[in-house]
Formats: structure tokens, sequence, C-alpha cells
């Protein structure tokens, strides 16, 4: 039986605590992790990712990609989805005693902020990085949304209007933001409402490389 997450309901979220140290290591797992050989298929095994999820995240171009596919897709995936990706590092003991490490220390592990250059802060965000946003937001994409300014109803009409795709409904309402936004709608303005949904700055600089 296929493994179904309930994201709306907090007893089936990952802990906020796990949620802000994969956020904080992204960019480091995503360079020293090689998800496909037993990662992925540990987690399907635990039912933590389903089988369409699993042919995502292989059908990501680059390790690099398919190692940052695979941590959008975690926080969503439930209570469990944290201590089956520990188990899942047998390989790579150094990573997984790292997250243990910062996860024991009182003061919790350290979120950098992300500096980007003012050019680019001003900059209106194209179509190519929009979508790559998009890609990258997890259950978070309504708040950052409604951040943005969109209402309820523009939230329902960009789910109606794609059913069959999360990314195109994020997308669709992005675009929204940025054709109501005009000029105002900078990447800095999108890097605030990506902060008050927390999430953590190092996914915009990602989706801007």
């Amino acid at each position: 039986m296929i493994y179904t997450v309930r994201t709306g309901c907090p007893r089936f979220r990952m802990d906020p605590e796990h949620r802000a140290l994969l956020r904080t290591h992204r960019l480091q797992l995503s360079g020293e992790l090689l998800v496909s050989d037993t990662i992925v298929p540990l987690l399907f095994q635990e039912d933590i990712l389903s089988e369409a999820q699993v042919e995502e995240i292989e059908a990501q171009p680059t390790n690099r990609r398919k190692c940052l596919k695979l941590l959008d897709l975690l926080p969503s995936r439930g209570p469990r989805a944290f201590d089956c990706f520990l188990r899942s590092l047998q390989d790579f003991s150094w990573v997984r005693d790292k997250l243990l490490l910062d996860l024991r220390t009182p003061t919790g592990p350290a979120r950098p902020d992300v500096r980007l250059p003012d050019s680019v802060l001003q900059e209106v965000p194209p179509d190519r990085v929009l979508s790559r946003l998009a890609s990258r937001l997890g259950s978070e994409w309504e708040s950052v949304l409604m951040d943005l300014g969109l209402s309820a109803e523009d939230l329902f009409r960009c789910r109606s209007d794609h059913q069959l795709s999360t990314h195109a409904a994020v997308l669709a309402g992005l675009v929204q933001w940025r054709r109501s936004g005009g000029k105002t709608a900078t990447v800095q303005r999108l890097a605030k409402s990506l902060q008050e949904a927390g999430v953590h700055p190092s996914v915009l600089e990602d989706v801007l490389l």
C-alpha cells in the first residue's frame, strides 16, 4: 500500500525542527549525497516516497538535482520521514553524524542568510526562475502566494485550473503576482515572502543559479 500523508493535519507533518535542519543543510547535502543507490530505495521501501515521487526524483538530470528534489519532498512526507532518511544514510555516516550533532545542539542549527547582489534583488524574476521555484516549494506555497498578495479566490482558481499539477498551480500564482506587481514584483519582494513562510533562503539562491 502506498503511504499517503495528509499534510494539512499537524500530526502528519514533519517536526519543524527536522524541517529546519534539512533546510539549513540543503546545499551541503545536495553536494555530498548520492541518492539513487540506497537512499531513495529505502525511503520507497518504508512507504515514505510514492512510486510517482521516485520517478520524479530519478527524472532529474543530475545527482545534485535528484537530491534537491528529494529534499523538497521529504518535509511533506510525514513525521516518520526524517528518521527514515537518517537510516537511509548508512553509506554516508559522516553526514548522518553531522545532522544528529546539530539536532542535539541546544541552540539548534544555524540558518545562514543567503546574500544576493542588489542588482539581482531588484530584478523582476523571469519565467525560468519562477518555474524552478515552483518545483521546489512544498506545503508552504499557499502561504508564500498569499503573502505576495494573492487572495484565497486566486489560490482556489490556481488549484482548480491545474488540478493535476501542483507545479503548474504554483507557477500560475507566481506569474499572476509578477503580472499584477509589475516593476515592484522583484526578487527582493519574493525573498521576503519566502522568509515569512519559513522557506530557507538557500532555496531562492538555488533557483537563481
